[in-house]
């Protein structure tokens, strides 16, 4: 069988920020706006996330995932560009994306990121309306969406699904235990946290869904850093990926923009994935950081 190749990569926080009206910066976003000018437009580069771009689009994956924080404060200026950037990745048939924090940043616009990009974050199907859960089809793959994007107060950069989603997981996942599909669950929030203010608040929650049914992948993004943990599946332990900053330069505290390429093909009645790290390293350029099976406790590396 011919492997699937899919694309990950997370946290774009698409650079240039435009310039806010002041009265854009009431309240939450004055103090992003000040990291902003401060600090984080010294880490996070146009150049460097069209160079990772252009690198993931090289290697000719068979579907791209993107799990949110395409903008930094949700100014209503910046979702029109972080929508033609995403048609510069590919067309919603073949990206799947879900939101994170900072594209529901205050209130205010919480709902622009629906408006802007929503074909890109809508199930199959003829007319399907956006929300999440979504579940997409995508050769042996069933791409499941869930959003953790909720405006928070100063300070704070935590997720919750709400109740409502995690029963609607609960029951589409029922539905997909039977089912023969490599099971990808796409969330912007990490499943566990050393921060208490950047947490997945409900992430018990929704660990006693995965428990419960399972799913064969889980991606994610927001700590901008290269992770894999594993937690209780209903088969066996499901690997939790998550990925740097796809615009960031080291800067000795977070690594270099990379994304991951995941390979996955049939194995008798299970799945082989191998993951493959490819991003800015020690050298010039980009290039392939690490390549190993997801294999529970067995991982190896190539």
């Amino acid at each position: 069988m011919t492997a699937f190749t899919l694309a990950h990569l997370s946290d774009p926080h698409i650079p240039p920020l435009p310039v806010p009206h002041l009265r854009e910066l009431l309240g939450k976003r004055v103090l992003g706006y000040l990291n902003w000018i401060r600090n984080r437009h010294t880490i996070h580069r146009r150049d460097v996330l069209d160079a990772l771009v252009a690198d993931m689009l090289a290697q000719r994956p068979d579907h791209i995932a993107v799990t949110g924080d395409l903008v930094n404060l949700a100014l209503r200026g910046e979702f029109a560009p972080a929508r033609a950037w995403l048609e510069r990745v590919g067309p919603p048939d073949r990206v799947s994306l879900v939101p994170g924090n900072h594209d529901a940043y205050v209130a205010e616009t919480r709902h622009l990121a629906s408006e802007a990009w929503g074909d890109y974050m809508r199930g199959d199907g003829a007319g399907a309306a956006t929300g999440f859960p979504y579940l997409r089809r995508r050769g042996p793959l069933a791409l499941i969406g869930v959003s953790t994007a909720v405006p928070t107060a100063p300070f704070m950069a935590t997720g919750a699904l709400g109740l409502a989603q995690i029963a609607a997981l609960d029951r589409m996942l029922a539905g997909l235990s039977s089912d023969p599909s490599f099971r990808v669950l796409l969330i912007h929030h990490p499943l566990r946290s050393k921060h208490s203010h950047k947490r997945l608040t409900d992430s018990l929650e929704l660990q006693a869904v995965l428990k419960r049914h399972g799913v064969d992948l889980v991606l994610h993004g927001h700590d901008h850093v290269h992770a894999t943990i594993w937690v209780d599946g209903f088969r066996g332990k499901i690997p939790v990926v998550g990925v740097p900053s796809a615009s960031s330069i080291a800067d000795g505290h977070k690594p270099a923009a990379a994304y991951n390429l995941f390979s996955i093909t049939r194995e008798g009645e299970g799945w082989k994935c191998w993951q493959q790290v490819r991003g800015f390293g020690n050298g010039p350029g980009i290039g392939e950081l690490q390549n190993i099976e997801l294999r529970d406790d067995q991982r190896t590396s190539s």
